[in-house]
């Protein structure tokens, strides 16, 4: 049964403008270029250059008071019909493609497009070499399924025996796993060496048998990886000398050996195929004889306008305002929508760069002695809380800035995020930052006896030594946060 009643609730609802502003405050000044090009497009009411206000005169500033009687008359009317939308006339996406596009270029003109280069990819390499083999048509369809299914890093990432039932059911093609196999010992074969392997330990032997001259501790390496590969990995080297009675000179020396290939083979060529992304940071700082000066990266601060061309076009409407008929009154409506969505985009734009500059100037006073200096030891304690207190703005405004921005110093490029750490505090009752006892961490274990290496449990006793109150258990979760691994696995032999 249908039942009618009244209910009172209470929201809170961003506005257009607040959910645009968010988002563009999560973009970094690499990619804001990309998204101010993609408004450009998308709003013709949006230029780009230096605004020039002029004064309306009173027929213009007139028929904007009357703008909203205008647009109200519009949606009510839009509302009532069942084969008008109003979207047709605020959305400007629906022009044909070739309407959007000029073509009046002489044959005499030159062209400013810069010529690149794409090059092949990695597989694409690798089937390129199948024509270089002595193999029927049969089994050059077996070689480029194979080649299908490894990855960027040069190793096969299904097992032959799957394959066999895949290229029974998508291909039609019938074979065995040995057949698989010799097929997949010719790709093995291929070049860059080392590529086609099931596992680390298959790609460093392929390596190394393919070695164009082979030492006596080539084969030594050989020996200790097929043989102690586990032994080799958790660098338990007193056992392997002694099952292969090898001294430290000659365990060293095949060491070494091992350690100059390339445990990812197909990287070489798969990093050619891929774009490098630069940082570009979203704020410069300088340090002028000892006073430190924050700027806004350049583009960061993209000059836009207001189309004078829409502006004038509104002001021909407004003349005609009174006998305007249906289809004027919203080609206003849509004008004016544009208009509106550009002044918009202008003041978010503003608004980001005045919200960056106040997260940063915040940062920079609350870091002051650490950018004075570059010494991570002068970092103090600072949470998102401290900086969103400092500038009245909310913590997740405040993430969303330090989260994607970059600061260029004299002393390196760094994302606002790493400035941020808890607190601990010390015997004497004083708060210092956690990454100032994982710098000291680092510089512990980067001058320990690489011989016998430093534990977490002797790293905390030098810690606390030092003043450092810390568990071995945080000084083991320290040092995974600093990609530093265990005591056993850093030892080696001098």
């Amino acid at each position: 049964m249908l039942k009618q009643s009244l209910q009172q609730k209470l929201l809170q609802k961003l506005s257009p403008q607040q959910i645009q502003l968010m988002k563009l405050l999560q973009v970094p000044t690499a990619a804001l270029e990309q998204r101010i090009k993609e408004e450009l497009e998308a709003n013709p009411a949006l230029e780009e250059g230096e605004d020039q206000p002029e004064e309306q005169d009173e027929e213009q500033q007139g028929f904007e008071d009357d703008y909203e009687e205008i647009s109200s008359e519009a949606l009510e009317r839009e509302k009532k019909s069942e084969d008008i939308d109003i979207n047709e006339y605020l959305n400007d996406d629906d022009y044909p493609y070739y309407k959007t596009q000029v073509n009046n270029m002489a044959s005499d003109d030159d062209s400013k497009e810069i010529p690149f280069s794409a090059g092949i990819s990695f597989q694409e390499h690798l089937i390129s070499q199948i024509g270089l083999r002595n193999l029927s048509d049969h089994q050059q369809a077996l070689a480029r399924h194979i080649i299908g299914n490894i990855d960027d890093d040069g190793y096969l990432m299904r097992d032959l025996t799957s394959m066999v039932d895949d290229l029974a059911f998508s291909m039609n093609i019938e074979t065995t796993v040995e057949e698989l196999e010799k097929i997949l010992t010719v790709i093995q074969d291929f070049d860059p060496p080392g590529i086609g392997a099931r596992n680390l330990q298959e790609c460093l032997i392929i390596q190394l048998r393919k070695k164009e001259n082979p030492s006596s501790y080539t084969q030594l390496a050989i020996q200790v990886l097929s043989r102690f590969f586990d032994e080799f990995t958790k660098k338990h080297y007193d056992k392997i000398q002694r099952r292969l009675s090898m001294d430290d000179a000659e365990m060293k020396k095949t060491i070494q050996e091992i350690l100059h290939l390339n445990p990812k083979p197909g990287n070489s060529m798969a990093q050619t195929s891929r774009s490098a992304q630069a940082i570009l940071p979203d704020f410069i700082l300088h340090n002028n004889d000892g006073k430190l000066e924050l700027f806004l990266n350049a583009k960061n601060a993209p000059e836009l306008k207001v189309s004078r061309t829409y502006a004038e076009m509104l002001e021909g409407f407004s003349k005609n305002k009174k006998n305007a008929d249906r289809s004027q009154k919203d080609a206003i409506l849509f004008v004016k929508q544009k208009l509106d969505a550009a002044r918009w985009f202008i003041d978010a734009i503003k608004q980001r760069q005045e919200t960056l500059m106040a997260v940063m100037g915040s940062i920079l006073s609350f870091q002051y002695d650490y950018f004075s200096t570059g010494d991570e030891v002068r970092l103090k304690p600072m949470i998102l809380k401290d900086i969103a207190d400092a500038v009245g703005l909310d913590i997740s405004t405040v993430s969303r800035v330090a989260n994607s921005k970059y600061i260029e110093t004299a002393f390196g490029t760094f994302l606002l995020k790493s400035f941020f750490s808890e607190s601990l505090s010390t015997d004497s009752g004083e708060e210092v930052s956690t990454r100032e006892v994982k710098k000291i961490l680092q510089d512990c274990i980067g001058n320990e006896n690489k011989r016998r290496p430093l534990t977490d449990e002797k790293l905390a006793d030098i810690l606390k030594e030092k003043g450092y109150n810390i568990a071995r258990r945080t000084v083991a979760k320290y040092r995974e946060q600093l990609d530093i691994p265990v005591a056993r696995l850093r030892k080696e032999l001098k």
